[in-house]
């Protein structure tokens, strides 16, 4: 485990649920909020900030190509520079930069553009090492919004959600060389990432695609379940990351469809509870603390509500209405809420109410990407700008 810790740095941090544990966050910041280290501008993309060690890496487009940059996480300035051109556009008239957040893992960084390419870069230099279209060589489609799915590394192997043809729903491949390791399913790719946890002692991936749950063996891509869990309307998300408790699977979507708990058994799935009226995230992953849930319920675009639910019942603890949208993130046993205005706020992990303990402007609107907490540092972005909060 604390290998795996040191090794891979993910999409909602190393164990992709959203949670940091660290004893150097100090236990209240400044009036005026946590000081700014530094910032500077940026390009376009919902790509969240990714640090391991001293170096954060950003994905994000300028001009015309998809660029990743190795920046000092300590100062902000740049340490290397790759890019490729890009010919990606919003059909909605949306940003039009990446929005999968890059992964790190064994001194490689692996990013998946808007377009559907899979690239492994040298984390010491930015040197290309391979890369795989799988637009091109998979049939990937481009869907409502581009492509979203943020690489899983596991093991030997890289893991999409490709959405392709001819079985290759799912892809893995190997994350030395990008050669095809296995492939399965006709199921569509959603906006959802995958994450790897252990239930029962087997190692197991959980994919929400676009028509629903599927939980297989990274190593081999056998499939061990699968749980429909789609939208009933066409034009429709499935952004948030399915969170795995134990042997308890939350999954969460919007557009009438809502959450659902299951219990897997390494076999078969049994539902414990579903409802639209509990905890429906359209773009933004819950995070769990001592049996409760805390995330965002309803549109974006809607204005969303800030809730706790109980896992095991459903059960709504409390509701903080037309909060408006943004990223929970759980630091120790407070709530790290990031909204889409750029206010960062911090409150209690509690099932007895919001109880806002400090809140600090740390950037404008709009964000959406999840932001990176590390060596007490929070990293974020906005549509345009990147920040270093210092929150020790």
């Amino acid at each position: 485990m604390i290998r795996r810790l040191l090794l891979i740095l993910l999409f909602l941090g190393a164990q992709r649920n959203g949670t940091y544990t660290g004893s150097n966050i100090a236990k209240s910041w400044p009036a005026e909020g946590p000081p700014i280290r530094w910032q500077r501008k940026i390009g376009a993309g919902f790509s969240g900030p990714v640090v391991a060690g001293a170096k954060l890496i950003l994905f994000h487009r300028v001009d015309d190509k998809e660029t990743i940059e190795c920046i000092d996480a300590d100062k902000g300035t740049p340490l290397w520079t790759s890019s490729y051109p890009t010919h990606y556009r919003d059909d909605f008239g949306f940003d039009e930069g990446p929005r999968a957040t890059p992964a790190i893992a064994d001194g490689r960084v692996y990013t998946y553009g808007a377009e559907g390419l899979l690239t492994c870069w040298n984390f010491a230099d930015g040197k290309k090492l391979w890369t795989v279209d799988a637009k091109k060589e998979y049939g990937a489609p481009k869907g409502f919004f581009g492509i979203a799915c943020s690489p899983l590394v596991e093991g030997d192997s890289v893991l999409l959600n490709i959405g392709g043809r001819n079985g290759s729903g799912i892809v893995a491949f190997d994350k030395a060389t990008g050669k095809q390791r296995w492939k399965t399913t006709d199921q569509e790719a959603s906006y959802s990432s995958p994450v790897a946890a252990d239930v029962h002692g087997k190692r197991y991936a959980f994919f929400l695609t676009r028509e629903g749950l599927v939980i297989l063996s990274p190593a081999s891509g056998e499939i061990a379940a699968e749980f429909p869990w789609r939208p009933p309307i066409n034009a429709s998300v499935s952004a948030a990351t399915p969170l795995v408790i134990d042997d308890y699977i939350f999954l969460s979507t919007s557009y009438d469809r809502g959450a659902i708990l299951l219990q897997f058994d390494s076999k078969n799935l049994k539902q414990i509870w579903s409802g639209d009226d509990q905890l429906s995230n359209h773009y933004a992953t819950s995070v769990h603390h001592d049996g409760h849930l805390y995330g965002f319920h309803g549109r974006q675009e809607q204005g969303c509500d800030l809730r706790c639910v109980e896992l095991k019942t459903g059960k709504v603890k409390w509701s903080q209405d037309q909060f408006g949208a943004g990223t929970v993130t759980l630091v120790n046993n407070e709530l790290f809420v990031l909204s889409e205005k750029g206010e960062l706020v911090r409150a209690p992990a509690t099932p007895s109410g919001f109880k806002p303990s400090a809140r600090a402007q740390i950037l404008s609107f709009q964000v959406r990407a999840y932001p990176a907490i590390a060596n007490g540092r929070l990293y974020a972005r906005s549509k345009d700008r990147l920040v270093c909060a210092d929150l020790r």
